[in-house]
């Protein structure tokens, strides 16, 4: 069955903005392949999830149009204040003492921690020898390549490199990667999954987990015990194999993971029994994220206890884990504020509890980079994910 290309899925709360006629073309567009996909049948949320931001010409990060910053849908640190990528520099000067002056940023979005972590480094007198980005999103990198023109350090790359030494950054990249959708019953776990209604409509289905996922389920009961029935959550695996891609191709490397997340027995605690997937649009949050496939960003949360281990089964040394407020924190950003008063309100966005302080973590694993390092000096909670 195709989707009906007459009208949008009638989801989403009625308070949101609409899309312009162009937009709304688009999404209609969008939804008819996924519904191509989808057929007679159904497929899984983490196949919506990657054609709803990731299929070419258009899924969310593929098409034009603005996409973060104050024109577009969301804002994330390196965009509310120079002084995140400052700070964040300090952290990269001392690792580059062990790995070497490369960097390797993934998904680098409009390009502002790059250019600011570049110049930062070079006041600093530590400058990078190479900056490589790697990004799938055509219309980002357009945007990149304007926003660090000039800069004859910086080069593109379409995947992981085989072999990546020097520093690694990934700022709210994993938490853009597909998951896979569930919903405990009395007895068992369902897999949500993505249909077609009668209507034509993109509408969510169920059925019993496959065991590789029920496994993976019951892992997670035996370490944060039986949850109770109507728990909705999320589970990853396209994260911890990235992790372990990553975590295989490292040489002398530092690895620096900052995204919205949990250590598991927080992410699959029992109150939180909706999950964490969250929709961005226009600066909405929203939680419906059939609601105009390919105008919304979808996310879910990281299962940062995944990662630990994803990393140290790839034989990397696990070398900190803290809340973003104590890294920044540790790194001086009060510092770099002395420097820059009228930054005061975006870093308290950055530093807040309320906001991006305490939701956002930093995870750093490498391999030949001995410890202790900068941003862990103090508040490391490691151990909570052990």
């Amino acid at each position: 069955m195709s989707l009906s290309a007459s009208r949008p899925p009638p989801h989403g709360p009625s308070s949101l903005p609409g899309p312009d006629e162009e937009g709304r073309a688009r999404s209609l567009r969008l939804a008819a392949r996924i519904g191509a996909q989808i057929g007679s049948g159904d497929i899984g949320f983490d196949e919506y999830m990657r054609m709803a931001l990731y299929e070419p010409g258009l899924g969310y990060y593929d098409a034009q149009g603005a996409k973060i910053g104050a024109a577009g849908d969301f804002v994330t640190a390196p965009g509310i204040t120079p002084l995140f990528a400052r700070t964040l520099a300090a952290q990269v000067a001392q690792a580059f003492e062990r790995t070497g002056p490369d960097l390797l940023e993934f998904g680098a979005g409009t390009g502002d921690l790059a250019a600011e972590l570049l110049a930062e480094l070079a006041r600093a007198g530590r400058p990078a020898r190479s900056y490589r980005i790697v990004e799938v999103s055509g219309d980002l990198r357009a945007r990149q390549r304007a926003r660090l023109a000039g800069r004859g350090e910086v080069q593109w790359l379409d995947a992981m490199p085989a072999r990546v030494d020097g520093v690694v950054v990934a700022n709210e990249v994993l938490d853009v990667l597909p998951v896979r959708t569930v919903v405990r019953t009395g007895e068992a776990w369902l897999e949500r999954r993505i249909a077609v209604d009668a209507q034509g409509i993109l509408a969510w289905s169920a059925r019993d987990a496959d065991p590789g996922l029920t496994l993976a389920l019951q892992a997670i009961e035996r370490e944060v015990g039986i949850l109770p029935a109507g728990y909705a959550s999320e589970v990853s695996e396209v994260v911890p194999a990235w992790i372990a891609t990553l975590g295989e191709a490292l040489g002398r490397a530092l690895v620096l993971v900052i995204d919205y997340g949990f250590p598991r027995r927080e992410y699959y605690h029992p109150q939180r029994a909706m999950g964490t997937l969250m929709c961005h649009y226009r600066h909405h949050a929203h939680a419906d994220p059939l609601w105009m496939p390919g105008l919304n960003d979808i996310t879910a949360h990281v299962d940062f206890s995944s990662c630990a281990q994803a990393a140290r089964a790839a034989g990397c040394e696990l070398l900190g884990y803290t809340s973003q407020a104590r890294f920044l924190l540790n790194c001086g950003i009060l510092d770099q504020l002395a420097r820059a008063p009228g930054e005061a309100g975006a870093v308290m966005r950055l530093l807040s509890e309320a906001e991006m302080g305490e939701l956002l973590k930093v995870m750093a694993f490498g391999r030949g980079v001995p410890g202790p390092l900068l941003g862990f000096s103090e508040g490391d909670r490691l151990h909570r994910l052990l």
